[in-house]
């Protein structure tokens, strides 16, 4: 099979719609189940070559969860604390595979954006991965290979409509892309950058000491931004990221953005989030957005009288702003990577308010001494790559 009939592209008026190969070629993916559409089948590709480089760049599983053509979230797939399995709501799961807790922690990061992804794994889909999935809202899956327990699980998914692809993973594209934009066609070179350790080794700062933990850190802010729309910035901490800051004008406004999603990372393991009593009959999904308002500047949205009693078993006390600050004053050793150069040190100063503390960027703003300065100042270490990341 060389195309797939789709419904309708982005929108349902923009008809007709479909995926081919051009030169004739076989399609590199088999539909298993369902029927995935014009956006599933972009966040689906996108999905895919993240993980795929992400696997080859720390030689672990990977996953990710994709929503709107940009990562909400990508990780390895390190062992998870208790504390991680208990905000990603898989304590119940017993130990998982290192697939699952790859995905666990892409789609625990930011469950708020993650909600109704497409999922991409660079492995065969292991039963446990599969029992991860089912009882997310989800709109699909493409990995190498599933396993026939995991198939099935997956296949009874959304009343048997879940959408289940397989990717050929020897498979390698043109070394040109093309596409086109009001009906004109753009070409371009793939972007087949190898993240690995020589980019990182151009160290501007004083501080010039990364321990393994963060240069693979580092591996995977870029290789996520690589594959985030651009202006994009990613914080990443453990082997994944926790806040990714996507398709901003401004790069300080990705860099607050990203800062505020691993801010609420952290906080959900703050002593305040986690002793939450919510109501027996709650969903994970209403639990989500109650500790999102809970953290946030509009608490009494779900502490007000006669509100509070339909979430939470007891009123919790308010969250205050000076609790989450000394709270996320603990929080250490985090890596940001820019997809672009920093052209002010504000980003820096932003970043430190994060946990900051290795940084990977481009370079070659024309104040860079006041941002490696900057940087100097709290003791950072930060790696100029000289390679820009963009990705539309």
């Amino acid at each position: 099979m060389n195309e797939i009939q789709l419904k309708y592209g982005c929108n349902p008026n923009q008809k007709p719609s479909r995926i081919y190969m051009e030169d004739g070629s076989e399609l590199p993916v088999t539909v298993l189940n369902g029927k995935p559409g014009y956006i599933n089948f972009l966040d689906a590709f996108n999905g895919w070559q993240l993980v795929k480089e992400l696997k080859e760049a720390t030689g672990l599983p990977a996953a990710t969860s994709f929503k709107h053509v940009s990562p909400a979230g990508a990780a390895v797939g390190l062992p998870l604390s208790d504390t991680l399995a208990k905000i990603y709501w898989v304590d119940d799961l017993g130990e998982l595979s290192p697939l699952a807790c790859a995905y666990a922690r892409a789609r625990g990061a930011d469950r708020m954006s993650s909600f109704g992804d497409f999922i991409a794994l660079s492995d065969v889909c292991d039963r446990d991965t599969a029992r991860l999935i089912k009882r997310e809202v989800s709109d699909g899956v493409i990995a190498p290979g599933y396993t026939d327990e995991a198939l099935e699980m997956l296949k009874s998914k959304k009343k048997g409509n879940y959408n289940v692809i397989q990717i050929d993973p020897s498979y390698m594209p043109a070394p040109i892309e093309r596409k086109q934009v009001y009906g004109i066609t753009f070409e371009q070179g793939r972007n087949e950058l190898d993240v690995n350790g020589d980019l990182l080794s151009n160290i501007v700062t004083k501080n010039k000491e990364i321990p393994e933990s963060a240069l693979i850190d580092m591996k995977i802010s870029l290789i996520t931004l690589k594959y985030t729309q651009s202006n994009s910035v990613c914080y990443v901490k453990d082997g994944q990221a926790i806040g990714i800051g996507a398709g901003q004008q401004s790069r300080i406004h990705c860099t607050r953005l990203a800062g505020q999603k691993a801010d609420n990372w952290f906080l959900r393991q703050s002593p305040q989030v986690m002793g939450l009593q919510f109501v027996d009959s709650l969903g994970r999904a209403d639990r989500d957005n109650a500790i999102d308002v809970y953290m946030g500047d509009e608490y009494m949205d779900v502490l007000a009288d006669g509100v509070w009693e339909k979430t939470f078993k007891v009123k919790p006390d308010v969250f205050t702003r000076e609790d989450k600050r000394a709270w996320l004053d603990r929080l250490q050793g985090v890596t940001c990577g820019s997809d672009a150069f920093f052209p002010f040190s504000d980003n820096i100063e932003r970043a430190h308010k994060s946990g900051v503390q290795y940084i990977a960027q481009p370079g070659g703003s024309v104040r860079d001494d006041l941002v490696i300065e900057c940087a100097d100042k709290y003791g950072m270490v930060m790696a100029f790559t000289g390679i820009r990341l963009f990705h539309h």
